[in-house]
């Protein structure tokens, strides 16, 4: 049998926006219905590098499909510094569940960065007005192209406000997209009083305070990936309606990990798990919903369902390169 080698410029052509966002909205309903397999995320600890890696497994059953993977990441704060890598890198093995052959082995970064855009659209989908067509976006990274480009797939925005302290990197932003978005800079309050807003910082004294949105502002909160990370203010969270992907992940290094693990913030300040959405087993937004805000850590079976997007689209146009990994004459 022959493997598919997939690098960032494949990932990036084959995962299809509207595509990974329907399979990760899957995965979530896949893993409320109790149709998933998701083992705890495992580390090992290399402080005399400075890094860490961490495997992610994950097995789902869609109905109509099922998948099964492994992505095998790291982050090492040193690597643009001291050897001219990025801080995370990530491989993913995407396997067939029948047999267990390796279909795929493909760059888990750009994957990463597919997905959790995907997650947010999921989620502004279920909770964003209806007629949102305005997006403000805190922290003007790599990420924030991704929260834009899916968020944009399944609401009609119009108008994109971005504040951060480079201005470098807000002028990329604008330049990027000024020509299908009206796209300006601004405050984070001018990018919290959008219908929807995306923060994607790696800080830990929250910026964004329950007076800097609107009414009914739906906020996706992305950066916080480790445990003190917090973009939100307290009092935010708890005037809000709080969606989160995984109990577990979230508490322990999400949005809500500090507050939380203070005791500022309950279980029952949290509203529920956005596969409880999926599946129908709460509702989403109603009219008097006022702020909502989603706590995205990244799922291993988000992973898994984009994977096999990537891998059926590249098998459907011939891309990649094909490798006998395995030997089947035995």
């Amino acid at each position: 049998m022959q493997t598919l080698l997939l690098d960032s410029d494949d990932v990036d052509e084959h995962a299809r926006m509207a595509d990974v966002i329907g399979a990760v909205e899957d995965a979530f309903g896949a893993y409320e219905r109790g149709d998933a397999q998701m083992p705890a995320k495992s580390y090992i600890d290399l402080p005399q590098y400075n890094g860490d890696f961490r495997s992610m497994p994950a097995y789902l059953d869609a109905g109509e499909w099922d998948a099964a993977g492994v992505k095998w990441v790291n982050v090492h704060p040193d690597n643009p510094t001291d050897h001219d890598l990025p801080t995370v890198l990530g491989t993913m093995i995407y396997s067939d569940p029948e047999t267990a052959s390796p279909l795929a082995i493909m760059d888990g970064t750009a994957l990463t960065m597919k997905r959790t855009g995907a997650a947010a659209a999921v989620a502004t989908d279920y909770l964003a007005v209806p007629d949102a067509t305005s997006m403000g976006v805190v922290g003007a990274g790599v990420q924030s192209y991704t929260q834009l480009e899916a968020i944009s797939e399944i609401r009609p925005i119009e108008e994109v406000v971005v504040s951060d302290l480079d201005d470098e990197r807000v002028q990329r932003f604008i330049d990027a997209y000024g020509d299908e978005f009206d796209v300006r800079a601004g405050s984070i309050s001018e990018a919290g009083h959008c219908d929807v807003l995306s923060t994607v910082t790696p800080i830990r004294d929250p910026v964004v305070g329950l007076e800097d949105v609107g009414d009914h502002t739906h906020i996706n909160a992305i950066g916080a990936d480790a445990e003190g990370k917090h973009e939100l203010s307290d009092e935010l969270l708890l005037e809000s309606t709080v969606v989160i992907d995984d109990h577990k992940q979230c508490t322990h290094s999400g949005e809500v990990n500090v507050p939380y693990n203070e005791g500022t913030l309950t279980d029952d300040d949290i509203y529920g798990e956005i596969g409880e959405l999926v599946a129908g087993k709460k509702p989403a937004r109603e009219d008097d919903t006022g702020v909502t805000v989603f706590d995205s850590t990244g799922l291993a079976i988000q992973d898994v369902a984009a994977a096999r997007v990537v891998y059926e689209d590249a098998r459907e146009h011939g891309a990649g390169f094909d490798f006998g990994l395995i030997h089947t004459d035995r």
